[in-house]
Formats: C-alpha cells, sequence, structure tokens
C-alpha cells in the first residue's frame, strides 16, 4: 500500500464500508422474521454512505497523491488493484451523496412498497457495486465491479416482476448492460496489448497507438455511453428507471450514470494518453443530439417518472458537451481552458445527480399518496402536499438552469467554455463549438418548459381523480431527504466557488491545470476565466431576488386600500368546476409536438369525431415513436431472430459433427493468437 499514514487509512475504511454495504444485504431474507430490517438496511446503508463520502471529501481536500493497495485476490497473476485518487474520490462524493439521501427516503418511502424484501437485499449491494467501481485500479476488478453494479441493479428493476412491463424493462436493461459490458472488455483488452497488462499503472505507462487508441474510444462509448444514456443508447433508461422503486430509480438516475461517466472520463482523459482533436468533435456532437433529443422526448411524455427519465438523458448530453469541450481543448494546447470545460462537465455531474434525485423522490412522494405516475390523473397536489410541492419547485427550477440555483452554475461554465472556442485552430471544431452551444441553449429553454408542464399539471389547478384529491403529505424521512437536496440545490448555486475548487485536483490530475481559486473572492463571486469576461454571483443575485418580492408585497399590504371591493374571481380560462376544462399534459406539449413531431418523433394523430346526431364521445390519440429503436434495435432484434432460427438445427448434430466443430473452433482461435502475437 502506498500514500502516507492518514491516507493509507482511508481505503481502508472504505473497503469496510463497502464490506458492510454488502452484507447489509442480508437483511432483504431476513425481512418478515426480523421486526425491523428494513430499518436496519437502510439506516445502515445511509451510515456506511456517509463514511464513504467523508473519505471521498478528506481525500480531495487533502489534496495528497493518491493512495493504492494490491489484495491477493482476483487473477492469479494479477492480484486485485485498488487506488483512490482525485477523481475517484470526487465520484465518491457524488455516489456516496445520492446513496445516503436515498437510503434515508427509503425507510419512508420502504414502508408502501409491494415487495420490500426483494429491495432490501439489492439495495445495498447496488450502492456497494458503485463504490467498487470507483476504487477498482485494474481492467479485471472495473468490469467484475461494473458487472456487480449492473446485476444488482437490474435485480431492483424487476423487483415487482409481476408487472409486464417490469419484465419487459428489465429484459432491455439486462441484454443493453451485457453489450456495454462486452465493448468495456474488449476496450480494456485493446489497452493491455498482447502481453496481458490489465493493471492501470500499466496501462498508463504504456499508451497506445492512433489507431488502437480510436477503437478504444469508440468502445468506450458504447460501453460507458450506453449504461450513462447516451443517444442512441438510451433505449433502456426510460423503461427502466420508472420501473423501478422511487429511490432505487434516484440512484440509477442520479447516481449510477454518474458512474458510467466515471468510467468514460477514467478511460479516455487518464488511460488513453494525450486526445486527438477529433476526439472532441465525436464527443461534441454526441452530447449536443444527445441533450436536445432527451429533452424533446421528455416534453411529450404523460407519465412524470418516464419523463424524469428521458431528462436524464438530456442532462447527460450536457455534461458529455462538456467532456467533449474539454477533449477539444487539451488536443489544442490549452490546458486552462479544457479545465474549465471539464470542471463545467464535472459540477454539471454533481448538479445532476442533486436535483434528479430530489425530483425523482418528489415523484415518489406523489406516487404514495395517489397511487398515480399519469399526470393526467393528478392536479391540484400543492393544497394536500404543500412541501412536497415547495421541494419539488426547487428540483424543477434547478433542471430549468434558472438562477441562483445549482443547474444554471454548471450551464453558464460550459457556455464560458464555448464561447472560448475561437482559441481553437482546427476550423471543423471552430463551427461545431457555437453550433452545438446553440443546441444546448434550444434543450436548456425546452427544459423550462417541460417543467412548467410537470409542475403545473402535477401540482397546480385542480384534481383530475379521486385518488389527487384525498392525496395526503409525504412521512418526515421524504420530506426531510428532500429538503436536504433542496437545500444543497441552493447552496451549490449560491456558493459555487467551494465547489468549483474542489475540483480543482481532479482537473489537475487529468488535463494538467486547474482553475484559479474561487472561495477567497469577493461576495463569493466565481471568474471561471478572466474577470473581464465574465463572472457570476449567486449571494447578490439571491439578495437582489429576495429584495424585489418581498418588499413590493410589503409595500402592497401597507399601503392598499382597505376598502372592499367584488369581481368576477379569474377563472384562469376553465369556467366551472369540471377539471376536463383545464390544460393537460398533452395540449400542454401539443405546439412543440407539432413543430419536431414530424422530423423526431414520427407523430401521427388519429382523430375519431362523431357524426352529427351521434352522442358518443370524440377520441384524439396520437402515435409517437422512439426513432432509435425502430432504426438501431429493431433490425438488429430481427437478425438474432432469424440468426437463431437458422442456427437451431445445430442442436440436432450428431457427435462427430459436434467434435469437427470445436476441432475447427480451436484451430482458428490457435490461429488469431499466433497472428495477434
Amino acid at each position: 500500500m502506498s500514500g502516507g499514514c492518514d491516507t493509507a487509512g482511508m481505503l481502508t475504511v472504505a473497503a469496510l464500508s463497502i464490506s458492510c454495504l454488502i452484507l447489509l444485504g442480508l437483511c432483504g431474507p431476513l425481512h418478515g422474521r426480523l421486526a425491523h430490517a428494513a430499518t436496519i438496511a437502510y439506516a445502515g446503508g445511509a451510515a456506511a454512505c456517509g463514511v464513504l463520502l467523508l473519505v471521498g471529501l478528506a481525500a480531495l481536500v487533502s489534496g495528497g497523491g493518491p493512495v493504492m493497495a494490491t489484495l491477493p485476490v482476483g487473477l492469479p497473476w494479477l492480484g486485485a488493484h485498488f487506488r483512490i485518487d482525485a477523481l475517484s474520490a470526487y465520484f465518491m462524493v457524488v455516489v456516496n451523496l445520492g446513496g445516503l439521501t436515498a437510503s434515508l427516503y427509503g425507510i419512508g418511502y420502504g414502508r408502501h412498497e409491494r415487495n420490500p424484501g426483494r429491495v432490501l437485499a439489492f439495495f445495498t449491494p447496488f450502492l456497494a457495486g458503485m463504490n467498487m467501481v470507483l476504487v477498482a485500479n485494474d481492467a479485471f476488478a472495473f468490469l467484475l465491479s461494473w458487472e456487480f453494479m449492473s446485476l444488482t441493479s437490474w435485480l431492483l428493476v424487476v423487483a415487482n416482476h409481476r408487472q409486464a412491463d417490469n419484465l419487459h424493462a428489465g429484459y432491455v436493461y439486462l441484454v443493453m448492460a451485457s453489450m456495454g459490458t462486452l465493448s468495456l472488455l474488449l476496450g480494456f483488452g485493446l489497452l493491455a496489448g498482447a502481453e496481458g497488462g490489465y493493471a492501470f499503472e500499466t496501462m498508463r505507462a504504456a499508451a497506445p497507438g492512433a489507431t488502437v487508441a480510436a477503437i478504444v474510444l469508440v468502445l468506450t462509448l458504447l460501453g460507458a455511453g450506453s449504461k450513462a444514456g447516451i443517444v442512441p443508447l438510451h433505449a433502456w433508461l426510460p423503461l427502466a428507471h420508472p420501473a423501478a422503486p422511487s429511490h432505487v430509480s434516484a440512484l440509477m438516475s442520479g447516481v449510477m450514470t454518474k458512474v458510467a461517466v466515471y468510467g468514460f472520463v477514467r478511460i479516455v482523459f487518464d488511460l488513453l494518453g494525450p486526445p486527438q482533436w477529433w476526439w472532441g468533435l465525436v464527443v461534441l456532437i454526441l452530447g449536443g443530439i444527445t441533450a436536445v433529443m432527451g429533452v424533446l422526448y421528455a416534453l411529450m411524455q404523460h407519465d412524470l417518472k418516464r419523463l424524469l427519465a428521458y431528462h436524464t438523458v438530456e442532462n447527460i448530453g450536457i455534461i458529455y458537451i462538456g467532456l467533449g469541450l474539454a477533449l477539444a481543448f487539451q488536443a489544442g494546447g490549452f490546458p486552462a481552458t479544457a479545465a474549465l470545460g471539464l470542471a463545467a462537465g464535472l459540477l454539471h455531474v454533481l448538479n445532476h445527480s442533486l436535483f434528479k434525485s430530489l425530483l425523482f423522490f418528489g415523484s415518489g412522494a406523489v406516487l404514495v399518496a395517489t397511487g398515480e405516475r399519469d399526470m393526467e390523473r393528478l392536479g391540484g397536489l400543492i393544497h394536500r402536499m404543500p412541501m412536497t410541492a415547495l421541494y419539488f419547485l426547487v428540483g424543477c427550477a434547478a433542471i430549468s438552469a434558472l438562477p441562483p440555483l445549482n443547474g444554471f452554475v454548471s450551464e453558464w461554465m460550459t457556455f464560458q467554455a464555448i464561447l472560448l472556442s475561437p482559441q481553437l485552430s482546427d476550423w471543423t471544431l471552430r463551427f461545431a463549438v457555437p453550433a452545438v452551444g446553440a443546441v444546448l441553449a434550444l434543450s436548456a429553454a425546452l427544459a423550462a418548459a417541460c417543467f412548467v408542464k410537470a409542475f403545473g399539471i402535477v401540482f397546480l389547478g385542480r384534481p383530475r381523480s379521486a385518488e389527487a384529491a384525498e392525496a395526503r403529505e409525504a412521512d418526515r424521512w421524504q420530506l426531510g431527504s428532500m429538503a436536504a437536496l433542496a437545500a444543497l440545490c441552493v447552496v451549490v448555486g449560491v456558493v459555487p466557488g467551494l465547489f468549483v475548487d474542489l475540483l480543482g485536483p481532479v482537473t489537475q490530475l487529468l488535463v494538467g491545470d486547474r482553475l484559479g481559486a474561487q472561495i477567497g473572492l469577493p461576495w463569493l463571486t466565481l471568474v471561471p476565466v478572466a474577470e473581464a469576461r465574465s463572472s457570476y454571483n449567486g449571494l447578490l443575485l439571491l439578495l437582489f431576488i429576495a429584495f424585489s418580492t418581498v418588499v413590493p408585497a410589503l409595500l402592497i399590504h401597507r399601503f392598499a386600500t382597505r376598502a372592499t371591493r367584488r369581481g368576477a374571481m379569474w377563472d384562469c380560462g376553465t369556467p366551472g368546476s369540471d377539471p376536463a376544462t383545464q390544460y393537460s399534459a398533452g395540449s400542454f406539449a401539443q405546439p412543440i409536438r407539432r413543430v419536431f413531431g414530424t422530423l423526431v418523433f414520427r407523430a401521427r394523430e388519429h382523430v375519431d369525431m362523431p357524426q352529427p346526431g351521434e352522442v358518443r364521445a370524440a377520441r384524439f390519440h396520437v402515435d409517437l415513436k422512439d426513432l432509435a429503436w425502430d432504426i438501431f434495435y429493431m433490425p438488429v432484434a430481427r437478425g438474432v431472430s432469424a440468426a437463431a432460427t437458422r442456427m437451431n438445427h445445430l442442436q440436432f448434430l450428431t457427435i462427430r459433427r459436434y467434435l469437427t466443430l470445436v476441432f475447427g473452433a480451436l484451430v482458428l482461435l490457435l490461429t488469431v493468437l499466433a497472428v495477434w502475437r
């Protein structure tokens, strides 16, 4: 083990905490026999995540070198290598902050779970798997941890397996996860080379050639990108995230996708060596497409959790835009600007984890109170669930990138990096970066429209069903978790310099530079580039907003006339008490669907209008298609089915023919091995 005495102890504490998370999974089988199994599991998970969170913070604040250890397990000639450096420490903070709040939320939400034993058995091991990925320091340990994370999350997705939609979601997720792991396996194999140097230290020392590096980049985009949810590899995400219990959905959407981002950053920024200029172009284009497609898909959704899942796709696109900018500027020889792009992307990793977990917690509270995810059957919940509505509103404002909340800060920093694109020497990037900036601005505007729809349809207006009219506020565990995340959304938005400074060791490790110290600047101002170019002060903005809202309200109440006047009540254009006269989720999205629907969704409207004299109701139905599914996945599914049908006769061969096939396969493998060497 290397590192100082204090830092070396961090890895030991992390290993013990991860072991505790795995052991807490035993509470699942004991549920029903042990009275407080759920409370023990969730409270223990919160405690272990709290310890791991402190370990990550301590490693970041100390600024010391990486701490490593090797255990005599795994491959006989390799062992299992583990390491905590600045990058893994930062993601430990993100993962375990989400795990801590999800565990506390689960204490209350778990009481309403249909199959609590199945969830408890895999919830804390899922947390352990994500942490194991972060500390792995060789390909074998990384892939083993990655598969453990994937399998435990899959088991959580199919916890309520009696629902056909959940089984379908679990099947698609399992297939996509297997494809992603295979891609990463091939990528690590190329990095290890013929000598089989599977340790990350060996890979760093032997930088691959340009061709091998390009292939590894593509494989990493397939492997880590499919887990993160970049378009067109996102097909599993809007199926699996809504199927899981809400606190698991928060982990999968707000945390697990960030572990996938970690995998991409670890391989591309750390193991592949100096980047080529076109790497940044590819990542930028994928990020821009993912951002705008994710928010357009989200706008069309009526299922609240499905809407939130598609917004994860959008925010992953925003993160990849920051990473693409970092690669482009690093390849161009501008490490300071690369540090800005990388810091923007990684700060959005934290921000998205906070507000997306908050929004999934809010949707879970609504689901428990009403039993509904369909927004068309909700409405008026602000009167029945006022605190949930307040916290959900904070999350909506944060994900819409409204200042002074945290979502604005990271997107603003991304735009600052985009504005520095004239530094780049390659004309392709000079044109591509501003174009991606325009796409990012479009996605931000559409996100605001989407969450006006989400909050307005769910919490405002009149109840559209008896379940919504009889809803009850969430319990204190759920409200406490949401309050903590809402407060963090405000804190990161108002004091962003503190969190940008925490990213200094990470950007120094990956691109060789860091942003200037921010926390000591006057009035907590954030100055990512030269102060003459731009700066942001969340504290002053918060004070201005508070002053401009509170003072006019006080003046109106103080000096307004007290004479009583009567007038018709404003009915918002919906006279009468029938909730059918209100705006619906479908009508809210209709103008945007008319603009983008034919091109993006192949939208088809079907209207069944009764003839004069008929008393039946008119019917309106819209068909929307996910083009990525139709273009990429359906042909593959048909091809696999056809190939399986053709190869079905292989199971009826004679023994001699089986032996011939085995011999031929052996000869082929030996030939490949000889050529490889």
